[in-house]
Formats: C-alpha cells, structure tokens, sequence
C-alpha cells in the first residue's frame, strides 16, 4: 500500500517557524514523524516578509513572500500559521479553511477574539482548526484539556502562563533586585521585548485565559473582557513582606466557576503560600494549575515560551491534523455552555495585602484606620517600616470583597498624610484567591 502524502505550507519564519522547518526536515526525526502522521509530510512553501533575510535551517527555494497566496494554494493541506496578530492572520486562516485545507496556528491572540468563529469555520467545511502552542508554549495543557480531562467538571484554572512576568518576579523574589533591574534584565537576556507592555500589564496572559477557559469550562472565544491587573506597581518591599509572611509573589491566570452557573475569568499578581506547587515555579517556566471534581488537583510544569518548546506544540498538532486527513475525519469543536454568566471581580472575596507610604507624624495610624472601617474592611494584621518623616504601612486584611478593598483605595488616595498607595494584592489562601 502507498503511503499518502500531506503537504503543509508555512506561514512565518521566526523563532517558532524556523525551529519548527528544523524539526519537520531533521532527518533522525522521519520515521517518529511518520509514525505519527500516518503520512509523509512534505513541506511545500514557507512564507516570509523578506526573501533576502538569513534564515538557518529553512530551505531558501521554499521561500515565498506572499502568504496569502500559501492559504490559498490547493496542494497544501495544512497551514501552519506562526506569524501572529489579528490580521492579516485571520484573512489567511479563513482563506484555508474555506477551501478546507486545516490549520495549526500559536496565535493566542487572535483565538482568544475569534477562536469561536474559526473554529465553526473549521467544521463547516471539514478541517481541522487546531492550536496547542498559544498557551503555555510545550506545555500539551490544550490537549489534556480536549482529551484526558473532557469529561471532568474542572472547577477551577490557575496558571502561571506568562514566563516574562515570571521571570521578573523569580528575580525580585531570589536575586533582591526591584523591578526596574528585574525588567531590564529580562530584556538584556530575551525574555521581555523593548516595550513590554503586554507582558507586564498582562495582555498577553488575558488571553490565554481566554483560551484555557474556553476549553475547561466552555465559554466561547469572542474578545470578552477580562478583568486584568499587571505587575508594573509590585515592588521589592512588596516581595519581601510576602517572603517574611510565607508567601511568594507571581501574576496568576485565573478561571473559575462561581456557584452554579457563574464564572469568573481574570489575570492578577498574587500572594501565593510557598507550600503551593505554583509557588515553586521559578524563571521563565510556566506551569498551570487543575482543580477538578473528580480528578483533584492537577498540575503542568514546562517551558512556555521559546523556538524549540512552542514548535513542538506546533509538530504535536500538526500530526494530529495529518492523521486526521489521512483517516478522513476532523476534530469536532467544543460546545459553548451558554448558562455561564460572567461574574464581576469586585464581588469576588479574598485575603488582600496593600500598602502606602504616609507620613510618619501622629494620628496618621488613626487615620488610616478609620478609613477601613468605614469600608468594613478588618485588618488581619500590620506592619510598619520606615525612618524620619517617612513610613511605609503594609496590611493583610481579613476575606473581604473586591469592591470594598477598591473603595478603601479610593479614599485612603484623598488623605492629606498618605503620600501614594503601593499594591493591592490578592492572598491564594485555603481554596481563596
């Protein structure tokens, strides 16, 4: 019997798209691929911005500069799309599906807007619309989530999905360094881009909640707000307070269900308790985090960003979309639980540490305090820092909701004696966050 032959175009030749051509072409890897594939896999075009660019590892006669054109080709069964944003990615993915050539793309992104609409795409017309490396790069999280766990009732999602802010906070944490240093450090070594925004403010790890939430609980993939806190305002007496009162500082994804049909879905720095396995989670690592009905907890530990371990995720998916073409099936979408309402994160109880810095002169303790109180927030305990004219105060307060911590903020911002308000972090205490 013939083997059959699926053939892929490739769109983007970075640091995934390269990695990934090295590992398809690699030839101690042709018999595992086959394997796997059920086909050979033939690599027919890779399209990029520059044909005159340097690009080690990719067979220059493969290069092309029109990605549209790759999408649309009739001979390439698989699209593999790495080169991200919304669009023009979007308008190639749509070009291929249509004409039912599948799609393994790392976009979190555009998924996390229109995964949803492209997936419904994806089924009418028979292909496959697949997508493991936009979240937490080799970690195989989607496909524990599509398979292994497709029948559990997953309560609730915490992942460590970011490895910039990780890092950052690894290095606030072991090093001592605050976060200016941590930042440029980061960005000396690759880790972080010249404008970090969306790592430190944490876009990107919005949308991976997005996606994970998606698959763990089944809402749809439509560009809904999250509720979204960075890491921009944690400083290194921040960090110290958390190490002196058991806990490590990192920015979290959060999914969870809330009652029977409520859901709440944020991004937040976070005390975590140091015997929390997400507290062990250092560098550029991720890792995610389970909670299951049935299963109990559950957790991921991997390298989540980088070439080799992204493309990996990206070959895994591309495999399944090539035994799926050879057997003549497609993987159906998740369904959509339209009873989920989304719940407002300033209901949401939790432990919260803040500080200030004030001025160190009398009733200014009373001051404060009597701030709290008017917004029912009971202070769990205290401490005081500082010399001179200056004090910081840093606080943990006892379960108290979202809104009414916000509010204290709020006043506390009014006071004559308070010179500027530090941060507001959630405590992940005994099943709290």
């Amino acid at each position: 019997m013939n083997t059959p032959h699926v053939r892929l175009g490739v769109i983007g030749a970075g640091n995934v798209g390269r990695a990934f051509v090295e590992m398809l072409t690699d030839e101690s890897r042709q018999i595992a691929l086959l394997d796997g594939a059920t086909a050979v896999l033939d690599l027919v075009a890779v399209a990029v911005r520059d044909l005159d660019a340097a690009r080690v590892g990719v067979d220059r006669a493969l290069l092309v500069d029109d990605a549209l054109a790759v999408a649309a080709r009739d001979d390439v069964d698989i699209l593999v799309e790495l080169a991200g944003g919304v669009e023009p990615a979007r308008t190639w993915i749509e070009t291929a599906l249509r004409r039912g050539a599948s799609v393994v793309t790392a976009n979190k992104t555009l998924m996390a807007e229109h995964g949803t609409e492209l997936a419904r795409l994806a089924h009418e017309n028979g292909a496959d619309l697949l997508y493991e490396a936009s979240v937490a790069g080799g970690i195989p999280i989607i496909r524990a989530l599509r398979t292994s766990l497709a029948g559990e009732k997953i309560n609730r999602v915490l992942g460590i999905v970011n490895g910039t802010t990780n890092f950052i906070l690894s290095q606030m944490t072991s090093e001592g360094r605050d976060y200016a240093e941590a930042l440029k450090e980061a960005q000396d070594l690759g880790y972080a881009e010249a404008d970090p925004t969306a790592d430190v403010e944490a876009f990107d790890a919005a949308a991976k909640v997005q996606i994970l939430s998606s698959l763990a609980i089944g809402t749809a993939l439509r560009g809904e707000p999250i509720s979204r806190e960075g890491i921009s305002a944690v400083r290194s007496v921040d960090v110290e307070f958390a190490r002196r009162a058991g806990y490590v500082i990192k920015l979290i994804g959060v999914v969870e269900r809330v009652g029977e049909h409520g859901l709440s879905r944020r991004t937040h720095p976070a005390f975590i308790p140091v015997e929390h396995p997400l507290a062990a989670v250092h560098g550029a690592m991720n890792a995610v985090f389970i909670e299951g009905d049935k299963s109990g907890p559950l957790m991921w530990l991997g390298q989540g960003a980088g070439g080799a371990p992204s493309a990996t995720a990206v070959l895994g998916d591309v495999l399944h979309a090539a035994r799926n073409r050879v057997s003549g099936r497609h993987d159906v979408p998740f369904s959509v639980d339209d009873r989920l309402q989304s719940v407002d994160a300033g209901e949401l109880s939790s432990v919260f540490y803040l500080s200030l810095d004030v001025r160190d002169e009398p009733g200014v303790l009373a001051q404060v305090a009597g701030v709290f109180g008017r917004h029912q927030v009971s202070i769990q305990s205290m401490e005081q820092s500082g010399f001179g004219r200056e004090a910081r105060l840093s606080f943990l307060t006892h379960e108290v909701k979202a809104r009414d911590v916000a509010s204290t903020i709020e006043d506390l911002a009014q006071l004559a004696s308070v010179d500027s308000i530090g941060a507001s972090i959630r405590v992940i205490d005994g099943g709290v966050a």
